[in-house]
């Protein structure tokens, strides 16, 4: 049993369920993010479980009480907008102080919670300020201050970041997570960016379709993906997903796929069960950080293969290039070092750490598990 928990949970709208018997169980302390693409539910979850959406069927409980029409003001939750949701018309201490002005908090507990918590988001030199003075990141510090200031129980950010600029989402993804460090706070997090996922969450629910797709922490959605769902939407660039046969060769699994001049590349396994898939048709995973020049190769892997391709289009970004070619009909993306020395036209050996690579079902799309 966790510090939250929401059990076997759904919400209807009419005849229209929109979100399928969720189960999520989330310890003291912990930072969940609810991850997906536009409509996939996550922001009607975050709402139930602050009250401002009513549960359908199921059970939604805080510290082992159920939550299940409690009104919002009493499930000691605190909201965080994308909209920061601030009174123009009050100064950014007493937009921080005002909810503990309605609970009745006397006013030398309210200024001393509002100083501690100013020096906190180092907001101090803007407390007689009006949110009209200030910028976005500023606003958004405000924002959760006001939530901070309350010592809830659970906080919920409703994709806090989102009205920021590109730098600026990156700086706040960052003082968030110290933030979170530091206090210990249990938060339950929405965003549809899965960078603010993978960096920000000590577990993620990545979610589509009202279905939680997959529950795990960062490195269990990206390394082990549940689905081909799950594979694509987190990371970037996406998983490759090309269709390849299974085929053994001295009793060891091999995936073979066509090349870009039709000729077929074997590549083996590390996962031996897959041997009994021998013939069969399964789409394979390839993260493009596992597809790179030779001496680019993970060192540390105890399966990297070799294939010559033919590279399409170079892109170099910096700290990387990345090259796209053609494997199993699809066009596929390699992550190489920035000085890889590669054109387009070229044939080129690339190095495949097999050790990551992952099938999946072509009929459920399901990752074949080892």
């Amino acid at each position: 049993m966790g510090f939250l928990d929401i059990d076997n949970t759904t919400k209807s709208y009419g005849a229209v369920e929109v979100l399928h018997n969720v189960d999520i169980s989330v310890q003291e302390g912990e930072f969940l993010v609810l991850v997906g693409p536009s409509g996939c539910g996550k922001s009607t979850l975050l709402n139930m479980i602050a009250g401002l959406e009513e549960i359908t069927s199921g059970e939604i409980r805080i510290k082992d009480s159920v939550m299940n029409g409690v009104h919002p003001s009493k499930r000691n939750i605190a909201m965080v907008f994308q909209s920061y949701a601030l009174y123009p018309n009050m100064t950014v201490g007493q937009n921080i102080t005002f909810g503990l002005e309605m609970h009745g908090t006397p006013k030398p507990e309210r200024e001393k919670a509002m100083r501690e918590v100013a020096k906190l988001l180092q907001i101090e030199q803007l407390l007689d300020r009006k949110p009209g003075q200030l910028s976005g990141g500023q606003r958004q510090r405000v924002a959760m201050g006001r939530a901070l200031v309350r010592n809830p129980d659970v906080f919920l950010f409703d994709e806090p970041l989102s009205n920021l600029d590109a730098k600026l989402r990156v700086d706040m993804r960052t003082e968030i997570k110290k933030l979170h460090q530091k206090l210990g706070t249990t938060i339950v997090y929405v965003t549809h960016d899965q960078i603010e996922a993978m960096t920000l969450s000590t577990r993620i629910a990545v979610m589509n379709g009202g279905y939680v797709q997959q529950l795990g922490t960062p490195q269990e959605i990206y390394d082990s993906p549940a689905n081909i769902f799950v594979a694509t939407f987190m990371g970037s660039p996406a998983m490759n997903v090309l269709p390849a046969h299974v085929r053994l060769q001295k009793d060891a699994p091999h995936a073979e796929f066509s090349l870009h001049d039709g000729s077929l590349a074997l590549l083996p396994f590390s996962q031996k069960n897959l041997a009994a898939w021998e013939g069969k048709e399964i789409l394979l995973g390839i993260r493009p950080e596992t597809l790179t020049d030779v001496d680019g190769a993970d060192r540390k892997s105890s399966n990297i293969a070799e294939m010559t391709n033919r590279i399409v289009v170079t892109e170099p970004a910096g700290s990387d290039t990345f090259v796209s070619m053609q494997l199993g009909g699809k066009d596929v993306i390699a992550r190489m070092r920035s000085d890889a020395e590669v054109r387009a036209g070229q044939d080129f050996t690339f190095a495949v750490n097999m050790e990551k690579a992952v099938a999946f079902d072509p009929e459920t799309e399901a990752r074949i598990a080892p």
